[in-house]
Protein backbone atom coordinates (compact mmCIF):
# COMPACT_ATOMS: atom_id res chain seq x y z
CA UNK A 1 0.00 0.00 0.00
CA UNK A 2 1.63 3.37 -0.84
CA UNK A 3 2.07 6.19 1.44
CA UNK A 4 -0.89 8.25 -0.10
CA UNK A 5 -3.61 5.18 0.19
CA UNK A 6 -2.20 4.91 3.44
CA UNK A 7 -3.12 8.55 4.34
CA UNK A 8 -6.35 8.49 2.18
CA UNK A 9 -7.61 5.58 4.61
CA UNK A 10 -6.55 7.16 8.03
CA UNK A 11 -8.53 10.70 6.75
CA UNK A 12 -11.66 8.67 6.10
CA UNK A 13 -11.49 6.82 9.47
CA UNK A 14 -11.78 10.15 11.30
CA UNK A 15 -14.63 11.42 8.75
CA UNK A 16 -12.28 14.08 7.26
CA UNK A 17 -12.82 13.64 2.93
CA UNK A 18 -9.31 15.24 1.21
CA UNK A 19 -10.59 18.11 -1.34
CA UNK A 20 -9.38 17.31 -4.83
CA UNK A 21 -9.17 21.30 -5.64
CA UNK A 22 -6.50 23.24 -3.34
CA UNK A 23 -8.28 26.31 -4.14
CA UNK A 24 -9.61 27.77 -1.12
CA UNK A 25 -13.63 27.69 -1.07
CA UNK A 26 -15.15 30.72 0.09
CA UNK A 27 -17.41 29.01 2.51
CA UNK A 28 -16.89 27.94 6.02
CA UNK A 29 -16.56 24.03 6.27
CA UNK A 30 -19.22 22.27 7.97
CA UNK A 31 -18.37 20.45 11.23
CA UNK A 32 -20.16 17.89 13.13
CA UNK A 33 -22.00 19.44 16.30
CA UNK A 34 -21.31 17.42 19.42
CA UNK A 35 -23.91 14.70 20.05
CA UNK A 36 -24.06 14.02 23.25
CA UNK A 37 -24.98 10.97 25.44
CA UNK A 38 -28.54 10.97 26.81
CA UNK A 39 -28.95 7.88 28.83
CA UNK A 40 -29.75 7.57 32.47
CA UNK A 41 -27.33 7.37 35.22
CA UNK A 42 -27.01 3.82 35.69
CA UNK A 43 -25.70 1.34 38.79
CA UNK A 44 -21.79 1.34 39.16
CA UNK A 45 -21.86 -2.16 37.30
CA UNK A 46 -23.09 -0.57 33.99
CA UNK A 47 -21.19 2.33 33.97
CA UNK A 48 -18.79 -0.01 31.63
CA UNK A 49 -21.66 0.13 29.21
CA UNK A 50 -22.70 3.73 29.66
CA UNK A 51 -18.61 4.81 28.81
CA UNK A 52 -19.24 2.81 25.44
CA UNK A 53 -22.54 4.59 24.82
CA UNK A 54 -21.00 7.92 24.96
CA UNK A 55 -18.00 7.14 23.51
CA UNK A 56 -20.26 5.84 20.42
CA UNK A 57 -22.85 9.20 20.65
CA UNK A 58 -19.94 11.65 21.26
CA UNK A 59 -19.14 13.87 18.11
CA UNK A 60 -15.48 13.48 16.19
CA UNK A 61 -14.67 17.02 16.48
CA UNK A 62 -12.95 18.43 13.07
CA UNK A 63 -12.22 21.52 12.05
CA UNK A 64 -11.53 22.45 8.30
CA UNK A 65 -9.33 25.33 7.43
CA UNK A 66 -10.59 27.48 4.70
CA UNK A 67 -8.22 29.98 2.74
CA UNK A 68 -5.82 31.92 4.10
CA UNK A 69 -8.06 33.94 6.59
CA UNK A 70 -7.97 31.03 9.12
CA UNK A 71 -11.95 30.73 8.88
CA UNK A 72 -13.67 27.35 10.08
CA UNK A 73 -16.83 26.09 9.66
CA UNK A 74 -19.33 24.09 12.23
CA UNK A 75 -22.54 23.29 11.00
CA UNK A 76 -24.78 20.23 12.34
CA UNK A 77 -24.42 16.62 12.17
CA UNK A 78 -27.12 14.75 10.38
CA UNK A 79 -28.21 12.30 13.46
CA UNK A 80 -28.30 9.01 11.23
CA UNK A 81 -25.08 9.85 10.99
CA UNK A 82 -24.64 8.79 14.97
CA UNK A 83 -26.01 5.24 16.31
CA UNK A 84 -28.70 5.89 18.38
CA UNK A 85 -29.83 8.92 17.67
CA UNK A 86 -31.78 8.63 14.28
CA UNK A 87 -34.87 9.36 16.46
CA UNK A 88 -37.50 12.95 16.28
CA UNK A 89 -35.26 14.63 18.90
CA UNK A 90 -32.59 14.34 21.15
CA UNK A 91 -32.55 17.36 23.23
CA UNK A 92 -29.81 19.46 21.09
CA UNK A 93 -30.59 23.00 20.33
CA UNK A 94 -30.35 24.86 16.61
CA UNK A 95 -27.60 26.67 16.42
CA UNK A 96 -26.67 28.51 13.38
CA UNK A 97 -23.95 27.83 11.37
CA UNK A 98 -20.73 29.13 13.20
CA UNK A 99 -17.44 30.52 11.24
CA UNK A 100 -14.60 31.56 13.18
CA UNK A 101 -13.97 35.23 12.59
CA UNK A 102 -10.61 35.47 10.67
CA UNK A 103 -7.00 36.69 12.05
CA UNK A 104 -5.87 39.54 11.64
CA UNK A 105 -3.05 39.72 8.63
CA UNK A 106 -0.17 37.75 9.44
CA UNK A 107 -1.04 36.91 13.01
CA UNK A 108 -1.27 33.05 13.85
CA UNK A 109 -3.91 31.16 15.32
CA UNK A 110 -3.53 30.75 19.41
CA UNK A 111 -2.25 26.99 19.14
CA UNK A 112 0.24 27.84 16.38
CA UNK A 113 4.22 26.73 16.91
CA UNK A 114 5.13 30.70 16.65
CA UNK A 115 2.73 32.07 19.37
CA UNK A 116 3.97 30.54 22.88
CA UNK A 117 1.67 32.91 24.71
CA UNK A 118 -1.70 31.43 22.56
CA UNK A 119 -2.96 34.42 22.20
CA UNK A 120 -6.18 34.97 20.50
CA UNK A 121 -5.60 37.89 17.71
CA UNK A 122 -9.53 37.45 16.60
CA UNK A 123 -11.97 39.99 18.43
CA UNK A 124 -12.88 38.46 21.87
CA UNK A 125 -16.39 39.61 21.12
CA UNK A 126 -16.29 37.85 17.74
CA UNK A 127 -15.65 34.48 19.68
CA UNK A 128 -18.87 34.42 21.36
CA UNK A 129 -21.08 31.80 20.82
CA UNK A 130 -24.21 32.80 19.16
CA UNK A 131 -27.76 32.08 20.85
CA UNK A 132 -29.37 28.94 19.62
CA UNK A 133 -33.03 29.09 16.87
CA UNK A 134 -35.93 30.47 19.24
CA UNK A 135 -34.06 32.05 22.55
CA UNK A 136 -34.08 35.21 24.01
CA UNK A 137 -31.15 37.04 24.38
CA UNK A 138 -30.34 38.42 27.57
CA UNK A 139 -28.73 41.99 26.68
CA UNK A 140 -28.14 42.85 30.22
CA UNK A 141 -24.87 40.39 29.23
CA UNK A 142 -23.70 43.08 26.36
CA UNK A 143 -21.81 45.41 28.27
CA UNK A 144 -20.71 48.37 27.38
CA UNK A 145 -19.31 47.94 23.72
CA UNK A 146 -19.32 44.58 24.24
CA UNK A 147 -17.58 44.41 27.38
CA UNK A 148 -18.80 43.36 30.33
CA UNK A 149 -17.71 44.86 33.62
CA UNK A 150 -15.32 42.63 36.11
CA UNK A 151 -18.14 42.93 38.83
CA UNK A 152 -21.05 41.45 36.65
CA UNK A 153 -18.81 38.65 36.33
CA UNK A 154 -18.37 38.49 39.98
CA UNK A 155 -22.52 38.28 40.31
CA UNK A 156 -22.05 34.61 38.79
CA UNK A 157 -20.57 33.92 41.97
CA UNK A 158 -23.15 33.39 45.26
CA UNK A 159 -20.93 34.23 48.34
CA UNK A 160 -19.84 37.68 48.83
CA UNK A 161 -16.51 36.38 50.02
CA UNK A 162 -15.73 34.37 46.48
CA UNK A 163 -16.60 37.34 45.14
CA UNK A 164 -14.09 39.64 46.81
CA UNK A 165 -11.32 36.40 46.45
CA UNK A 166 -11.99 36.11 42.76
CA UNK A 167 -11.82 39.85 41.99
CA UNK A 168 -8.70 40.40 43.35
CA UNK A 169 -7.25 37.17 41.88
CA UNK A 170 -8.58 38.18 38.58
CA UNK A 171 -6.53 41.60 38.86
CA UNK A 172 -3.42 39.79 40.39
CA UNK A 173 -3.41 37.16 37.05
CA UNK A 174 -3.58 40.41 34.81
CA UNK A 175 -7.57 40.49 33.33
CA UNK A 176 -7.27 42.33 30.26
CA UNK A 177 -11.07 42.24 29.60
CA UNK A 178 -14.19 40.24 29.60
CA UNK A 179 -17.14 39.69 26.69
CA UNK A 180 -20.23 37.52 27.45
CA UNK A 181 -23.38 36.69 26.18
CA UNK A 182 -26.66 35.24 27.47
CA UNK A 183 -30.22 33.80 26.43
CA UNK A 184 -32.84 31.89 27.71
CA UNK A 185 -34.78 29.16 25.68
CA UNK A 186 -38.33 28.08 25.25
CA UNK A 187 -37.91 25.51 27.37
CA UNK A 188 -36.69 28.03 30.69
CA UNK A 189 -32.93 26.95 30.40
CA UNK A 190 -30.51 30.21 31.09
CA UNK A 191 -27.60 30.08 29.92
CA UNK A 192 -24.54 32.59 30.43
CA UNK A 193 -20.97 32.37 28.80
CA UNK A 194 -18.14 34.57 30.06
CA UNK A 195 -14.79 34.84 28.40
CA UNK A 196 -12.06 36.57 30.09
CA UNK A 197 -8.67 37.38 28.62
CA UNK A 198 -5.41 37.54 30.46
CA UNK A 199 -1.57 37.66 28.90
CA UNK A 200 -0.19 34.63 28.14
CA UNK A 201 -1.81 31.08 28.39
CA UNK A 202 0.38 30.34 31.54
CA UNK A 203 -1.86 32.85 33.80
CA UNK A 204 -4.90 31.12 32.04
CA UNK A 205 -3.81 27.48 33.12
CA UNK A 206 -2.80 28.51 36.28
CA UNK A 207 -6.21 30.60 36.95
CA UNK A 208 -8.02 27.68 35.87
CA UNK A 209 -6.19 25.45 37.92
CA UNK A 210 -6.78 26.96 40.82
CA UNK A 211 -10.06 27.04 40.27
CA UNK A 212 -11.33 23.81 39.14
CA UNK A 213 -10.15 20.44 38.80
CA UNK A 214 -11.07 17.27 36.94
CA UNK A 215 -12.88 14.54 39.37
CA UNK A 216 -12.55 17.66 42.33
CA UNK A 217 -15.31 19.70 43.60
CA UNK A 218 -14.72 23.89 42.12
CA UNK A 219 -12.94 25.66 44.64
CA UNK A 220 -16.17 28.92 44.04
CA UNK A 221 -19.33 27.86 43.67
CA UNK A 222 -21.47 29.56 40.92
CA UNK A 223 -24.89 31.17 41.87
CA UNK A 224 -27.72 28.55 42.71
CA UNK A 225 -25.39 25.64 42.65
CA UNK A 226 -25.12 24.67 46.17
CA UNK A 227 -22.95 21.86 45.48
CA UNK A 228 -21.20 20.97 42.61
CA UNK A 229 -19.65 17.95 41.74
CA UNK A 230 -17.49 17.40 38.22
CA UNK A 231 -19.64 15.72 35.38
CA UNK A 232 -18.62 12.44 34.77
CA UNK A 233 -21.14 12.01 32.32
CA UNK A 234 -19.60 14.33 30.22
CA UNK A 235 -18.60 12.57 26.63
CA UNK A 236 -14.83 12.44 26.63
CA UNK A 237 -15.16 12.39 22.86
CA UNK A 238 -16.29 15.55 22.68
CA UNK A 239 -13.07 17.04 23.62
CA UNK A 240 -11.77 19.75 21.83
CA UNK A 241 -8.03 19.65 21.08
CA UNK A 242 -5.64 21.82 23.11
CA UNK A 243 -8.89 23.30 24.91
CA UNK A 244 -8.91 22.10 28.17
CA UNK A 245 -12.80 21.90 29.55
CA UNK A 246 -13.72 20.96 33.35
CA UNK A 247 -17.57 20.52 33.55
CA UNK A 248 -19.84 20.33 36.40
CA UNK A 249 -23.52 19.68 37.43
CA UNK A 250 -25.35 20.69 40.96
CA UNK A 251 -25.82 17.15 42.69
CA UNK A 252 -28.82 15.70 44.20
CA UNK A 253 -30.99 17.39 45.72
CA UNK A 254 -31.26 20.84 44.23
CA UNK A 255 -33.60 23.38 45.13
CA UNK A 256 -36.11 24.69 42.60
CA UNK A 257 -33.95 24.86 39.70
CA UNK A 258 -30.61 22.63 39.08
CA UNK A 259 -27.35 24.65 37.42
CA UNK A 260 -24.44 23.22 35.43
CA UNK A 261 -21.29 25.06 34.48
CA UNK A 262 -17.82 24.11 33.23
CA UNK A 263 -14.49 26.02 33.37
CA UNK A 264 -12.34 26.23 29.43
CA UNK A 265 -9.35 26.99 29.17
CA UNK A 266 -8.12 27.86 25.73
CA UNK A 267 -4.59 29.51 25.24
CA UNK A 268 -5.10 33.14 26.99
CA UNK A 269 -8.64 33.04 27.29
CA UNK A 270 -10.38 31.40 30.29
CA UNK A 271 -14.27 30.47 29.93
CA UNK A 272 -16.98 30.25 32.02
CA UNK A 273 -20.34 28.38 30.80
CA UNK A 274 -23.20 28.09 33.00
CA UNK A 275 -26.59 26.62 32.20
CA UNK A 276 -29.53 26.46 34.70
CA UNK A 277 -33.47 25.47 34.33
CA UNK A 278 -36.23 24.95 36.83
CA UNK A 279 -36.74 21.25 37.90
CA UNK A 280 -33.57 19.78 36.01
CA UNK A 281 -31.36 21.35 34.07
CA UNK A 282 -30.50 18.72 30.78
CA UNK A 283 -27.28 17.20 29.66
CA UNK A 284 -27.46 17.35 26.09
CA UNK A 285 -27.84 20.84 25.56
CA UNK A 286 -25.21 21.47 28.14
CA UNK A 287 -22.54 19.49 26.55
CA UNK A 288 -23.52 20.93 22.85
CA UNK A 289 -22.94 24.01 23.94
CA UNK A 290 -19.68 23.75 25.86
CA UNK A 291 -18.57 21.49 23.19
CA UNK A 292 -19.08 24.42 20.64
CA UNK A 293 -17.63 27.47 22.34
CA UNK A 294 -15.07 25.03 22.88
CA UNK A 295 -14.32 24.37 19.27
CA UNK A 296 -14.56 28.35 18.51
CA UNK A 297 -11.88 28.87 21.08
CA UNK A 298 -9.98 25.98 19.66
Amino acid sequence: MTEQQQLTEATEAVGVTESPDPTPSPDPTPVPDPAPATAPAPAPRDRRVLRALLRWTAAVVVFAAVGAGSAYGIAAMERTDVPGLATESDGRWAYPTLAKPPLPSGSPGPFAETNPAGTHHADLRALLLPAPEGATEDKALRGADGWLATKDYLAEYEQEEHREELGQKLVDHGLRHIAARGWTTPDGTRTRIYLLQFDTAAVVDQLVASEAVAFAPPVHQVRGAAEAEYDEGFPERAAVSEVQSIPYAEAEPYGPEQVRFAHIAAGDVHALVVQSRKGAAAAVPFQQTVTLQSQLLG
